[in-house]
């Protein structure tokens, strides 16, 4: 009843004077919603990029990347890295941009692209082997969004040998959807040429028909004038 009231309040005093507990009360509520969809359309989220799966060579460094996004900032922040879902890798907190270590394994660093960038929580694995072949778990959470939590899983794959990829059957393809084509533009372009040197000669055909035909019809002329001419004399 008190809230009908107040809209009432609203409605009735809206276009005398400013109802100021009204006015806040709206704003509030608004702000709540608003608040309230950010969090739908913008929550923390976790990704690992567009594919999951990481591909090392034997001995190499190799980086794991992982990003987060939210939708009101962060602060103080804490982020971990897990092997396997059990084994902690690295696990440190940020303000902003400045990670501030709790724990870290002898062979993880922070990258550059990590220290410099606030949304970016990407680690080095250093000099992998076999048995580091498993599934990573990059978690973030957020105090900020009411400790909200998320992460991404990724694959890493250490191998003996990186598989060359063999394009051998695109080139062929590549190179037989080219030969049509060409050949296509050829043929379209004797085609042209054949039906211009028709054209060309049937002209010069009708010019000849018709400097024929005007020949013929002078001497016709010439003629019959001089067997006129001949008869004329008898009376």
């Amino acid at each position: 009843m008190r809230q009908a009231g107040q809209e009432r309040g609203c409605r009735i005093h809206g276009n005398l004077h400013w109802d100021w507990t009204c006015l806040r009360t709206n704003t509030l509520s608004l702000s709540w919603a608003g608040f309230r969809l950010c969090s739908v359309a913008l929550a923390l989220e976790v990704t690992v990029g567009k594919t999951n799966v990481v591909t090392a060579l034997n001995g190499t460094d190799v980086l794991l990347p992982c990003t987060f996004t939210t939708c009101i900032g962060f602060e103080n922040a804490l982020f971990w890295w897990f092997y396997n879902g059990t084994k902690w890798l690295i696990k440190y907190t940020k303000k902003t941009t400045n990670p501030i270590l709790t724990f870290s394994h002898p062979r993880v660093e922070l990258p550059e692209l990590t220290l410099g960038k606030e949304n970016n929580i990407s680690i080095l694995l250093l000099s992998v082997d076999f048995s580091d072949s498993g599934q990573y778990f990059c978690k973030v959470k957020n105090p900020k969004e009411m400790n909200a939590q998320h992460n991404a899983t990724l694959i890493l794959n250490v191998v003996h040998e990186l598989v060359k990829v063999d394009n051998t059957l695109t080139i062929i393809i590549v190179s037989a959807v080219g030969g049509f084509f060409g050949f296509l533009i050829l043929v379209l372009l004797i085609k042209k040429c054949v039906l211009f040197i028709i054209k060309k000669t049937q002209e010069k055909k009708k010019e000849c028909l018709v400097s024929s035909s005007g020949n013929d019809n002078t001497e016709n002329g010439l003629a019959g004038s001089k067997a006129e001419q001949k008869s004329a004399p008898k009376a």
